[in-house]
């Protein structure tokens, strides 16, 4: 069979997703036909260190911010991207994306096409307008990549310095600032798949077990115990993966959940988003 035309560009690619050596990238996509998801999973099966895929967006610069209301029931985190760092760091261009997020939040938008609906700010125009009369007066294409709400009886927002990365975490009781800014950071730090091992599609512990099986047979290990030695990689996996079982990255002697126990055994997170430029 002829392997497909790989070219350096989707090595690269692939690299920058997974962190794998060059050789096995090129080798892996050529085996999944250039399909991205399945080169992962190849990389992955064969025991490469891949860096997990999560719910960032690709984006090139531009800024990522998050803001609450000041009741601290809702909140909101978006992505306004542009082409250049020198664009991004103007501080015209951080004023339009603030004052975007404070008309979504006010506005109750639930998704990009309901922010881009809203007016923008002491203006007749739509959002979509205006991010369309910014493009002519930057030159740069301007793009709201991404966008995510949340309400909760306490919702607090973490901006990391440099509005490349934010996060929004949503609690079911009261908090304490400093401790909701603790579970905030962590979102941000540690970059969690989901609150629980409860809230993780099927799909992708099913996806999990099957590659911790495979590992386990390569590794030369008996066909008889594969189905258990992917399990406790799968218990190892959901510490690491689930926000409440993370250990607490201030106190790693404790879990997120067991760090919240501390003030009230009943608080937990209802939900969270996070967004990066990379």
């Amino acid at each position: 069979m002829l392997k497909m035309n790989i070219t350096a560009a989707d090595v690269n690619k692939l690299r920058q997703q997974t962190g794998a050596g060059m050789m096995d990238c090129k080798n892996a996509l050529q085996e999944a036909e250039g399909d991205f998801e399945a080169a992962i999973d190849i990389l992955r099966k064969k025991g490469q260190k891949v860096a997990a895929k999560r719910s960032d967006r690709d984006a090139a610069e531009g800024v990522v911010i998050a803001k609450t209301t000041a009741d601290g029931k809702q909140g909101a985190v978006m992505v306004l991207n542009c082409e250049t760092d020198f664009v991004a760091k103007n501080e015209a261009f951080g004023k339009v994306a603030e004052a975007i997020l404070d008309a979504a939040i006010q506005g109750n938008a639930t998704s990009i096409d309901e922010v881009k609906a809203l007016n923008y700010p002491g203006s007749n125009l739509k959002i979509a307008d205006k991010i369309t009369e910014e493009i002519g007066k930057i030159g740069e294409k301007i793009e709201l990549s991404s966008f995510d709400s949340i309400k909760a009886a306490k919702v607090v927002a973490y901006n990391h310095p440099g509005n490349q990365l934010a996060s929004l975490v949503g609690f079911n009781h009261d908090v304490t600032d400093e401790m909701a800014k603790d579970v905030a950071m962590q979102v941000a730090a540690m970059n969690p798949v989901s609150v629980d091992q409860d809230s993780i599609p099927q799909a992708m512990i099913d996806k999990e077990l099957e590659i911790g099986k495979e590992l386990a047979i390569q590794e030369g290990k008996p066909a008889d115990m594969a189905d258990k030695i992917a399990q406790g990689r799968l218990n190892k996996w959901f510490k690491e993966a689930t926000l409440l079982n993370q250990p607490f990255i201030k106190d790693n002697k404790k879990s997120i959940q067991e760090y919240m126990a501390d003030a009230n055994k009943d608080l937990t997170v209802t939900s969270f988003r996070r967004h990066s430029l990379s």
